[in-house]
């Protein structure tokens, strides 16, 4: 297990939703702040893996030191941003809340030092000067926020790239329209995430809609990536939902990963070990060797 980097092009693309008015034009997407990293949209993207616990308290220090550092298991090859929730906006408001301004500056030194861009969620636009203020190079609009227009309209103010999360129960209509607020106010580097939509099924969390990945890809040229782990709920479940969506045509995965996840302060059911993504990483490769694409770049 080594500390990785990351390498690629810029986040480049523009919505042409057949369900906006018009299209927008073309333009191109801002570096990642800090990092040469992203997705290059413009041609067949080879796929991206975000390895992430659910919140800052998961940052792990190495207890003769007490230095803080990030791990992420390069061994079989993958692209790989580092992704955490400075506060996780629990349904609950008893559970762990994440740990505030003080966890995103313990994830920015930790990144820094494995020289990783970080990917963090934003819950409140009162929120966005700190996020500024620690260079956040991606930000992340969680399930319960993709109809926060304000948020959104914010976001869309600036060059920094966004991941915007599928409500739990909105339609492919209703998430276009989400990204539409942000790339109204000139922020066109958007990333769709497929993270499952509410059903009557009860026996997994929520159901991974496959079927978005190529819808999205038809109506619009912005990538798409798949959070497996929310989907299933079930850390046994995240290999085969990764599969399915690196074969669907997916540019990349958001998955929990954890060394013990036993001692998870939360979501402690749905992440995988760092040797379950080793072998799901050669999996993964197999599958988009076979679709001309390449993870291990």
């Amino acid at each position: 297990m080594a500390i990785s980097k990351i390498s690629g092009n810029m986040i480049d693309g523009s919505l042409t939703s057949s369900l906006v008015t018009g299209s927008l034009p073309a333009v191109d997407g801002s570096a990642l702040t800090g990092a040469s990293a992203g997705i290059d949209t413009e041609t067949t993207s080879d796929p991206l893996i975000t390895t992430n616990p659910s919140a800052t308290g998961h940052l792990w220090v190495n207890k003769n030191s007490g230095e803080m550092f990030v791990c992420t298991d390069k061994t079989a090859g993958a692209n790989v941003w580092y992704n955490i929730g400075r506060g996780s906006g629990d349904v609950a408001p008893y559970s762990f809340q994440g740990t505030g301004f003080e966890g995103l500056e313990m994830f920015r030194e930790a990144a820094d030092n494995a020289g990783l861009p970080i990917v963090t969620e934003l819950l409140d636009v009162r929120h966005l000067d700190k996020f500024l203020e620690q260079k956040v190079d991606v930000i992340q609009i969680g399930t319960r926020s993709m109809q926060n227009f304000e948020l959104l309209r914010e976001v869309g103010r600036l060059k920094v790239p966004v991941i915007l999360k599928r409500g739990m129960s909105a339609t492919i209509s209703e998430w276009l329209m989400a990204a539409e607020y942000i790339a109204s106010g000139g922020n066109h580097n958007i990333i769709f995430c497929e993270r499952g939509i509410r059903t009557f099924e009860t026996y997994y969390r929520n159901v991974l809609d496959v079927t978005a990945i190529p819808v999205l890809k038809k109506e619009t040229h912005l990538p798409v990536i798949i959070d497996p782990s929310h989907a299933g709920g079930k850390a046994w479940m995240v290999a085969a939902l990764s599969r399915a969506g690196i074969a669907a045509g997916a540019d990349g995965l958001l998955v929990e990963m954890h060394p013990t996840p036993s001692e998870a302060w939360c979501d402690a059911d749905q992440a995988i070990t760092p040797t379950e993504l080793q072998k799901l990483m050669k999996e993964l490769s197999a599958i988009a060797n076979i679709l001309g694409r390449d993870i291990s770049k």
